[in-house]
């Protein structure tokens, strides 16, 4: 089958590999969509970052470079493994991209477990490829409502979700997010389906508009033309927001977020640093915020997928490019790279069939 594969810093390439069987406890999925990550930019431009180095196997899945990517993946179940028979083949399903040991995978913090890495960056396999097999821990069925293209998001849409509950799973108040490209603007679709008045700061005028339309944003700010902290002091009497959700990786944006949040408030950071940011940390401590971490979801997938489901969350809007695996590097990488201002999602098809 083919896949695309990291071999290196700026260095993607579309190869034939062999492709997977369903092994014992595990399911064997006909990748219908995929979705280009943050993370993935970064390993890209900056990498390896979750990839094993080359000669460095990953502990767990024992990969290294070169890697098939992707870890934002929808499709359909082509085979069960023994032991496997809570499925069928043919039904919609979306994956929880984890590569976890075995003894660690009921904790209540999976996440944060000893060695934890990524499927599609740390080995076993990746959603840029025409199929992949998964252990059934962690392949999440979704109804035939939802269409396959929308369920590749359910994975980022998640990351959000767990940013939600870090900070509290708050129903009421309000939010103000720092950048509105895929993960902000899925925090945004998280926070107002969970009842908050939601304010982006966004410099692209595209993304701006795009959660806007979607109505997961009661106001969008330019930066550039406003004073963003505030404005949103106006608009909670004076007080500052609530909380609010660094998606971006740039210090000023985190410098905003100091600014814009009320004392006592929550700031959490959604995003993966490429370098060490400085944060001015006298303002955090002289208005008692409260910065929190927070990576990728734990018992997230359930929510996000009833959420989906039940129309909560319409994620269509987020979708702004679909492309071959071919065109990967011109039309996928490039363009999140160098215009970013002009896409949120872009989703691939491995196979070409949903072009």
């Amino acid at each position: 089958m083919r896949a695309a594969r990291w071999h290196g810093e700026k260095d993607i390439r579309i190869e034939e590999i062999e492709a997977p069987t369903a092994g014992p406890g595990q399911v064997l999925i006909d990748v219908a969509w995929c979705g280009i990550c943050g993370t993935d930019l970064h390993e890209y431009l900056e990498g390896p970052i979750f990839i094993p180095p080359h000669g460095h196997p990953h502990p767990i899945s024992g990969d290294s470079a070169p890697v098939t990517l992707g870890h934002e993946m929808s499709g359909t179940v082509a085979a069960l493994g023994e032991g496997v028979e809570d499925l069928t083949v043919g039904q919609k399903v979306v994956v929880e991209p984890y590569i976890i040991r075995p003894e660690d995978q009921n904790d209540e913090q999976y996440n944060l477990a000893p060695d934890m890495n990524f499927i599609g960056l740390g080995g076993n396999g990746g959603g840029l490829a025409e199929q992949i097999a998964v252990e059934r821990r962690w392949v999440h069925p979704v109804a035939d409502s939802v269409p396959l293209d929308e369920a590749a998001l359910i994975e980022p849409l998640s990351v959000a979700h767990h940013a939600w509950v870090r900070a509290g799973s708050p129903t009421s108040g309000t939010a103000l997010i720092g950048g509105a490209g895929p993960i902000g603007a899925l925090t945004a679709a998280v926070l107002k389906g969970k009842g908050l008045t939601v304010y982006v700061s966004e410099l692209s005028e595209l993304r701006r508009q795009k959660v806007v339309d979607a109505g997961v944003v009661d106001e969008a700010f330019d930066p550039r033309e406003v004073d963003v902290a505030a404005r949103v002091r106006e608009l909670t009497d004076g007080r500052g927001v609530d909380v609010a959700f660094e998606c971006t990786s740039v210090d000023v944006v985190l410098d905003l977020l100091l600014d814009a949040v009320r004392p006592g408030g929550v700031i959490v950071n959604e995003s993966i640093w490429g370098h060490e940011p400085k944060v001015a940390l006298h303002k955090l401590v002289m208005k008692e915020i409260d910065l929190r971490g927070t990576i990728a979801y734990a018992h997230d997938h359930a929510d996000t997928v009833r959420m989906v489901e039940a129309g909560e969350v319409d994620l269509k809007p987020f979708i702004t490019g679909r492309i071959g695996l071919d065109e990967i590097v011109e039309k996928g990488f490039d363009t999140l790279i160098n215009h970013n201002e002009t896409a949120v999602k872009i989703l691939v098809s491995p196979s070409g069939k949903g072009l």
